[in-house]
């Protein structure tokens, strides 16, 4: 059993930087493929970004554009969402998630993933 939790989140101003991380237990951080997912209020929860075994990486279409980073840490167990220029559009609840694949495996994009935190509210005013 893995559980996963977030931190970093916060009240922050339009064109500010945050960085999310969130830490793992149980389990064997170096076999998961991790993600980081939003859900703002009243939406469906979405992908953002996610990094496999190998380091490899995906993004949303627009997250893809820059301004975030996903990285991860085996020796600390975790995983990190850098997040620069936010915009109020960013303000959500932002979900660490993770799942035990093979090496060769797709990141997944959809919240089929087995563990999932508690999430981490980042708030941005313009």
């Amino acid at each position: 059993q893995v559980q996963l939790v977030e931190s970093g989140g916060g009240p922050v101003q339009a064109g500010g930087s945050l960085r999310l991380s969130c830490a793992a237990s149980g389990g064997q951080f170096s076999r998961l493929t991790l993600g980081w997912f939003r859900q703002a209020p009243g939406k469906e929860r979405e992908f953002v970004a996610g990094i496999n075994r190998s380091g490899g990486t995906t993004y949303s279409v627009e997250s893809g554009k820059g301004r975030f980073t996903i990285s991860r840490d085996n020796d600390k167990k975790t995983v990190y969402l850098q997040i620069n220029n936010l915009k109020p559009a960013d303000t959500g609840r932002y979900y660490c998630a993770a799942k035990s694949t093979i090496i060769t495996a797709p990141i997944p994009t959809t919240p089929e993933y087995s563990y999932w935190g508690q999430g981490t509210q980042v708030t941005v005013s313009s």
